[in-house]
């Protein structure tokens, strides 16, 4: 609103003026404003992270009707990996039920070798739930340990999560919970579908909620996946609601201990859904000893099953860290080495 007694009014925020961070605002990133002085003048601190940007925090000055004067970029994180060829595109599916489904897929352009794409080591990501947002952000680990040794990164915007606010997030609660499953599914068919790469080479990562993603994606469609990484899950739903927290997440899973909600719970309990015949692509999981949120028995007893029934199995446990699986950033890095390192031996 400018000038007192005049109404609000919406527009775009131009991001294109003059001034040293022209251009330099990625088309598909995250993007936060906030007034520098909301008394004083119009001017906003401009806060801006992409999959290939570090973090930056510039100033965008307004004239008096709302308009961008200037963009001065003042300061941002180092970058920590070579970004040279890559490139960030966001792609739509539609799901089982004819959802379209957005997702954000950071590559290389394709190289061709006998008149073929080859396909590509592709990680696929997501979480899918609380009204948990996954957006563009930076990360210097993904960087360097995945995309800069060739590899591809998707995160996919399935619904559980806040993507498209609450609706998108009721969508796939209790009964509705596999819908998420399904648009993960969709996405990865389509990375297959589009020539990005094939099953062999399409890995997929989840932790917490996403653990409980990872767990239905090992499964319900294993066929998908060449190898897939776990990392703090839920993974036996019959007694979640009884471990450590997990009785604050029954507005989002059901209660097991209903018999009627059971009936829907049970179709994504990956504990119980496993088939000790059933051929599954190589998985790691990853916990927790001090885990105060989701029980290390959830990845302990998952893992168990599949060794004593002959399955492609690794597991870690680390005996610090909580929910986050380690307590200092060396451990941190171990972690995200480990999961980078199974997934380039398996689908490298």
């Amino acid at each position: 609103m400018t000038g007192s007694g005049q109404a609000w009014r919406r527009r775009p925020l131009d991001l294109t003026a003059g001034g040293t961070a022209a251009g330099e605002v990625p088309e598909l990133a995250t993007i936060a404003v906030g007034a520098v002085d909301p008394d004083e003048e119009d001017a906003l601190w401009l806060t801006t992270t992409g999959f290939l940007t570090p973090t930056t925090l510039s100033r965008l000055d307004l004239d008096e009707d709302g308009a961008t004067t200037s963009i001065e970029r003042l300061k941002s994180l180092p970058a920590y990996f070579d970004t040279t060829g890559l490139h960030v595109e966001q792609h739509f599916v539609a799901s089982a039920d004819g959802t379209r489904v957005p997702y954000f897929q950071v590559s290389r352009e394709p190289v061709a070798h006998d008149g073929e794409v080859e396909p590509a080591p592709t990680l696929l990501y997501g979480y899918g739930g609380f009204e948990i947002s996954r957006v563009p952000a930076y990360s210097g680990g993904i960087g360097r340990a995945w995309l800069e040794r060739g590899g591809v990164y998707v995160v996919a915007n399935i619904r559980g999560g806040g993507e498209y606010g609450p609706r998108w997030h009721q969508a796939a609660l209790k009964q509705n919970r596999h819908k998420a499953y399904e648009d993960f599914a969709a996405v990865a068919r389509d990375l297959v579908a589009r020539g990005v790469t094939d099953r062999a080479h399409l890995g997929a990562q989840g932790g917490s909620n996403g653990g409980l993603l990872m767990g239905n994606m090992l499964t319900q469609y294993p066929e998908l996946f060449g190898a897939i990484v776990c990392q703090v899950p839920l993974l036996d739903m019959k007694r979640y609601s009884h471990l450590l927290a997990g009785a604050s997440w029954m507005a989002e899973y059901g209660d097991p201990d209903d018999p009627e909600q059971w009936e829907f719970i049970k179709e994504f309990s990956a504990y119980h859904l496993f088939e000790p015949d059933r051929d599954y692509p190589p998985v790691l999981f990853t916990t927790s000893t001090r885990d105060d949120r989701v029980h290390p028995g959830h990845a302990r007893k998952m893992a168990a099953q599949m060794i004593d029934a002959g399955k492609d199995v690794s597991y870690y446990e680390n005996i610090e860290g909580g929910h986050g699986g380690a307590a200092t950033n060396a451990q941190a890095a171990l972690m995200q080495a480990l999961a980078f390192e199974f997934l380039w031996q398996r689908i490298g």
